[in-house]
């Protein structure tokens, strides 16, 4: 069996690191150095570029492409590191006590660094069965790179047999997540001076009546918890998560934005409650909006969108899985991953596995420990030899 090549992972992780990949900048820079590393050991990927021609997409085959594979998926971007107390430059990695430090360590840049330092050993293996890398951006903003990716796989006449997404569940076997819909809501009141408040429609008051029945329907469903769920908070859940209003006190405000969540357990759950609560807020909030005023009312526009993930226990990927990394448990996370979208986009069984704890991500201070580095650098070589020793 193939073996981890720790130096190899350190010199990509650190090269992967400084690359400042926060999901509002290109990240083509990275996508061209991962293109240029895997053409010295002969290998050529498929980018996939976004409309704005800043952002790409890598799908990358390393086997025979007329056999269906399994697929290695991970994502570029990282999360935004002002505000946060770093005590280093988080573009720049330093190791410490057997912890790697830097923005993306963990989230998932690790990951990437691990499948990418294993390409010498796949191509030296020649795997009967293909290893697919899947390399996507904007992950961070919901999901939205992985997509046209996704798209083109589908299209393929050969598909993935399956895929593990890399992201941290130290090495565990995740084979559920929530699923989550994002919604905003705008009012649009009608502005006055304070003094004649009547004559003005109040849009954060309004607002405040949708907060309200989220607040009230995100009881009902914590009511509802699943017996025997693997998930540490076992039903779905609702909230406000950012409110914008008003501009000055003596002015009646004019609008009001309103952003809410669901994470549903259900596999299209988290659209379900949230379109219900928009069908709600037009039908009983808006008419009275408008009878002040017809100018006013509400607009809503989805955020994100991803479903859940579920896969069942004895699915063969799952089976795998396990083999790999040597454990014989499952769980489930509450947070998302594209793991749900290679299901529901491409019909590609899927779990997630990576090095790393979740609990660091997106944290300053950021870390991967070199040791998780090196399970998942096990996985990967159990994953050449399981492609080298069988065709299907």
């Amino acid at each position: 069996m193939p073996n981890p090549r720790p130096d190899c992972i350190r010199k990509l992780l650190t090269d992967l690191v400084a690359f400042d990949t926060i999901s509002d900048r290109s990240n083509l820079p990275l996508i061209a150095y991962v293109e240029s590393y895997l053409a010295s050991l002969g290998i050529k990927g498929e980018r996939i570029v976004d409309e704005t021609g800043q952002k790409a997409s890598l799908w990358v085959t390393i086997g025979p492409a007329n056999r269906p594979g399994l697929v290695l998926s991970g994502h570029t971007d990282v999360v935004p590191v002002v505000g946060q107390d770093w005590t280093h430059d988080p573009f720049k990695l330093v190791e410490r006590d057997g912890k790697l430090y830097g923005r993306g360590t963990t989230d998932m840049k690790g990951f990437v660094a691990v499948c990418l330092a294993m390409v010498p050993d796949m191509v030296e293996a020649k795997l009967k069965t293909p290893i697919h890398l899947a390399i996507s951006y904007d992950e961070e903003i919901g999901c939205v790179g992985v997509r046209p990716m996704l798209r083109e796989v589908d299209r393929k006449k050969v598909k993935p047999l399956g895929c593990f997404v890399g992201e941290p569940t130290e090495m565990k076997v995740i084979i559920g997540h929530k699923g989550k819909h994002g919604v905003r809501a705008t009012f649009k009141g009608l502005a006055k001076h304070s003094s004649i408040a009547p004559d003005g429609v109040n849009a954060i008051e309004y607002a405040a009546e949708l907060i309200t029945e989220i607040r009230r329907r995100a009881d009902a469903l914590a009511a509802e918890t699943q017996p025997n769920s693997l998930y540490d908070v076992p039903h779905s859940t609702l909230l406000t998560s950012i409110v914008h209003g008003g501009a000055a006190l003596n002015i009646v405000p004019d609008t009001c934005t309103v952003e809410f969540e669901c994470r549903g357990i259900g596999i299209t759950e988290s659209r379900e409650v949230t379109d219900a609560i928009v069908s709600w807020a037009k039908a009983e909030i808006e008419p009275a909006m408008k009878a002040r005023h017809p100018d006013c009312g509400i607009d809503f526009e989805e955020i994100l969108d991803y479903p859940a993930l579920d896969t069942p226990a004895d699915d063969a990927i799952v089976t795998l899985a396990k083999k790999l990394a040597g454990r014989n448990d499952h769980a489930k996370v509450a947070f998302g991953t594209e793991a749900s979208l290679f299901v529901s986009m491409a019909g590609v069984p899927s779990v997630v596995i990576g090095p790393g704890s979740i609990a660091q991500a997106h944290t300053p201070d950021e870390f991967v420990e070199m040791s998780e580095l090196l399970k998942c650098g096990e996985f990967v070589a159990g994953l050449i030899a399981h492609c080298a020793a069988t065709g299907s």
